[in-house]
């Protein structure tokens, strides 16, 4: 796989036709030419090739390019430019590509070739969010495949089960903890913890009902957005149906509470105390898209901080690696720099993995306070 140089310049029909003189004059320098014409092509520097005759071929295609698309669009034209980075070292390649483009033009099968060829090479950031059958499953117009996200979320289930048996398979805890034991009594005294400080009203005995939905909730999605971390696995909280579906669930439970503890008063909320009347019918129907809202924003801030965290690392990865295949005067300026920042950036993420957990159930708290006590 030859990496993609991510850095663009316009040029005219001038420096095309002087691009293989300075192709082969300049092999491992780049250039930018103002250009008040259409057209917008990559630069190429040419990935340090062996051969003037590779440079040559390159050169050869880039002006024939340039002759062949004056007037296309920028897109059409970054494709084209993409064909010099799918063999860019093999001079078979380039030779049969040269012949076919000054035969048949864009039309001919070698450009329809190395542009699929791009294609397969060149991936999206969000093909790492693409859900996959694995087991394609149908009823009548239903489907019920078992797909890459079931997956992993059996495989995260499976996880957190192991740790409690692992944990509890003698009858209980060891008197002195080791590391996995400390782990899960971490986890149960912060859920706890939480529970305590956050629901207010209830005696301790009705809050331990509640508690162990929460301490599920908060295992399962830091588990989830751990395991997310793992290079080539699946990011199950990435899915926007999913974390709406989790949130969606908790919230009309939460609902349901509220309507057991206050019965018909639940709907006060609605309506505080000392509004004029003209302004109720308003204020009745902001609150209740409001209190709606509460569970479509838990499962976007959710769903929206690990699609957006996991796209920065898979671009910046693809950075670092290109940068890396270059040789650059800067070396660790322009080799090791973005390998330091994907690092620490893959850090930040991780902290984020946590923090998401964190923040999803203490909102679910939060909100299951309000239900009880009409705050």
């Amino acid at each position: 796989m030859f990496p993609r140089i991510p850095r663009i310049f316009s040029f005219d029909e001038e420096s095309l036709n002087s691009s293989a003189t300075f192709a082969t004059t300049s092999l491992q320098s780049t250039t930018t030419i103002n250009d008040s014409s259409n057209g917008i092509f990559e630069d190429f520097p040419g990935l340090n090739p062996s051969s003037e005759r590779i440079v040559e071929l390159q050169s050869d295609i880039w002006a024939k390019l340039g002759e062949l698309m004056p007037n296309k669009s920028a897109q059409e034209v970054l494709e084209a430019a993409e064909v010099l980075h799918g063999e860019s070292n093999d001079i078979d390649f380039l030779d049969s590509l040269l012949k076919d483009l000054n035969q048949n033009g864009v039309a001919g099968e070698a450009y329809k070739d190395a542009v699929d060829l791009v294609k397969d090479l060149v991936s999206s950031p969000l093909e790492q969010f693409e859900i996959i059958p694995l087991i394609p499953m149908k009823i009548g117009n239903l489907y019920f495949s078992f797909t890459n996200s079931s997956l992993f979320m059996l495989l995260t289930l499976s996880l957190v089960l192991l740790l409690v048996y692992f944990v509890t398979k003698k009858g209980g805890g060891n008197l002195v903890p080791n590391a996995w034991q400390s782990l899960v009594e971490l986890i149960y005294d912060f859920v706890l913890n939480l529970v305590n400080e956050q629901i207010g009203g209830l005696s301790g005995n009705v809050k331990q009902k509640f508690f162990p939905c929460i301490l599920v909730t908060f295992t399962f999605l830091l588990f989830c957005n751990l395991q997310g971390m793992i290079p080539y696995s699946f990011t199950v909280t990435s899915h926007f149906l999913i974390t709406l579906g989790l949130s969606f669930s908790i919230f009309i439970g939460i609902t349901i509470v509220g309507f057991q503890k206050n019965g018909l008063h639940f709907l006060s909320f609605l309506l505080p105390a000392g509004v004029p009347l003209p302004l109720a019918p308003f204020l009745v129907l902001l609150e209740l898209i409001s209190y709606c809202f509460r569970a479509l924003s838990l499962g976007i801030r959710l769903f929206a901080n690990m699609m957006a965290g996991h796209s920065l690392v898979k671009i910046l990865s693809g950075f670092a690696w290109t940068m890396l295949c270059m040789n650059d005067l800067f070396y660790f300026i322009g080799d090791l720099g973005p390998l330091f920042i994907v690092l620490a950036l893959t850090g930040l993420e991780l902290g984020v993995a946590i923090l998401q957990a964190y923040v999803f159930t203490i909102l679910i708290c939060i909100y299951l306070n309000d239900a009880i006590n009409l705050h």
